[in-house]
């Protein structure tokens, strides 16, 4: 705890860290958020799900694109605009009885205009902080997000509950535009230049560092979709249980991330931590009870703050600073993938045997990103004595 009380006393890091994490908690509501209030307005749920999707793939596909602007136009300028056009498109959800393909429309524009708050203040940390306490701040940030899974759902369906889907929503916007003003604000965000990079799009794909994280965090996020999936539909109706079970483990996540966040990054790191995930779905394969569960998905949750941390990390170590938002948005996009992927999945094996087959789908995915991040390990930069300025690697050259 001592480092973290040391990361703390940055100047600035405490306000930047609270007000990316007020930007960034409407995206553990908006899922939820868009799926109920478009069931509410169509009355359907494949109808919901059609927006929904739509807003996901709008996120995935922009994310890369989104992130290059911000070198080009300014910083400041990208997150004002997109907050904009994203608060607006939501708003027109919210508040307007639009025919489906108009909140399909609306969906793809919201979730491509999102605020890129992630990879931002991903950018900005190895800015603001020495290169000994850049692992253990990455580590504190994946912690701290799980705030975001754990709060933001029950804090949506108790506002539903309270004041209907519509207004809950307006409530959710607003959230997000305090949070990002607080945000924008801050001298540090207003002070960052990002010089333009000199690759096309998708290049920094091409070092081995950055196409490794993105295939291993897609697997990665996608394996926990698919066990969330499943313990749902081990219980049913009884949202309560699967809600405690989801905190549980987010819990353990908070727990890992503050245990392992002084720790250096090393090339067994993100396989190890990926190990103790699937070590946690391989125990709760058996269980159908809400101890037993939470129990398994504790010692998962105690791998996966670790393991986001390792992913940025890995990208601070091996990127050059001008290409990094992008690597992160790749980054993004992939877990976006993959949690669609997962979730796919685990909804045809959850018809076929119960919820067991959401939480056999999990393993297989986490058991892959483990066994990749294993084998290519030599991808991985050591990181034991801290983050610098990484040599500008040569990428991979792919066959003509």
């Amino acid at each position: 705890m001592r480092t973290y009380a040391e990361v703390l006393r940055v100047p600035g890091l405490a306000r930047i860290i609270i007000a990316q994490l007020i930007a960034r908690f409407p995206t553990g509501m908006y899922s939820l958020g868009v799926l109920m209030h478009m069931e509410r307005q169509h009355g359907t749920y494949t109808a919901a799900g059609l927006v929904l999707a739509a807003f996901s793939v709008g996120m995935a596909v922009a994310g890369p694109f989104v992130t290059r602007l911000m070198s080009r136009f300014g910083t400041v300028a990208v997150l004002i605009t997109t907050t904009v056009i994203s608060v607006s498109a939501l708003f027109s959800m919210a508040s307007l009885d639009l025919p489906l393909w108009a909140d399909v429309v609306a969906g793809v524009i919201a979730g491509a205009a999102m605020p890129p708050v992630t990879p931002t203040v991903r950018t900005l940390y190895p800015r603001m902080v020495p290169q000994r306490l850049l692992s253990p701040l990455f580590a504190f940030d994946a912690a701290l997000q799980e705030i975001i899974w754990v709060f933001g759902p029950v804090l949506l369906v108790a506002l539903v509950a309270l004041i209907g889907t519509g207004p809950t929503l307006l409530v959710v916007l607003v959230i997000q535009a305090v949070g990002a003003a607080f945000f924008i604000v801050s001298p540090e965000v207003r002070r960052l230049r990002i010089p333009p990079t000199t690759r096309k799009l998708g290049r920094v794909l091409r070092k081995p560092p950055v196409l490794l994280s993105v295939v291993v965090s897609a697997m990665f996020i996608g394996g926990f979709s698919a066990v969330e999936a499943g313990v749902v539909a081990t219980f049913d109706e009884g949202a309560l249980e699967a809600g405690i079970v989801l905190a549980v483990s987010a819990l353990g996540s908070l727990l890992g991330g503050f245990a392992m966040g002084g720790r250096g990054i090393t090339p067994w790191s993100l396989g190890i931590r990926l190990g103790i995930v699937l070590a946690g779905m391989l125990i709760a394969l058996p269980m159908s009870e809400v101890v037993g569960l939470s129990v398994a998905l504790f010692i998962a949750g105690l791998g996966t703050a670790p393991a986001l941390a390792a992913f940025s990390a890995i990208i601070a170590g091996t990127v050059k600073f001008a290409d990094t938002p992008e690597a992160y948005a790749w980054i993004g996009t992939g877990q976006l993938l993959g949690a669609a992927v997962g979730s796919a999945i685990a909804g045809v094996a959850i018809d076929a045997v119960g919820g067991i087959g959401g939480v056999w789908v999990a393993v297989v995915m986490v058991a892959i990103a483990a066994a990749v991040a294993m084998i290519f390990r030599r991808h991985q930069p050591d990181l034991r004595h801290g983050i610098g300025e990484p040599p500008d690697t040569a990428p991979i050259e792919l066959p003509r």
